[in-house]
């Protein structure tokens, strides 16, 4: 089904007051943002307290990515290759 109605013409599509009144809040939120406890929060949780997670986690791992060839092992300690008969 098309967009266009029987005569031809183009459908226009109605401009939804709601919806415009959003846009315009989302495009101008730096204008009224202030810090306060949610946002500050929100902000060390971001900033800080996730990555260090993802750090946590990826340094506890037993993985060494720097330096690697192809058909390398990532772990640190490799097993031992299997003996060929």
């Amino acid at each position: 089904m098309t967009c266009e109605s029987q005569t031809d013409h183009p459908v226009i599509p109605q401009i939804d007051p709601a919806v415009e009144r959003w846009n315009t809040m989302r495009e101008s939120v730096y204008k009224n943002f202030r810090f306060n406890s949610r946002t500050a929060r929100q902000s060390i949780l971001g900033m800080v307290v996730f990555p260090a997670a993802v750090f946590a986690v990826a340094y506890s791992q037993d993985w060494e990515w720097t330096g690697k060839r192809k058909g390398e092992s990532l772990a640190r300690n490799p097993p031992a290759p299997e003996a060929s008969e």
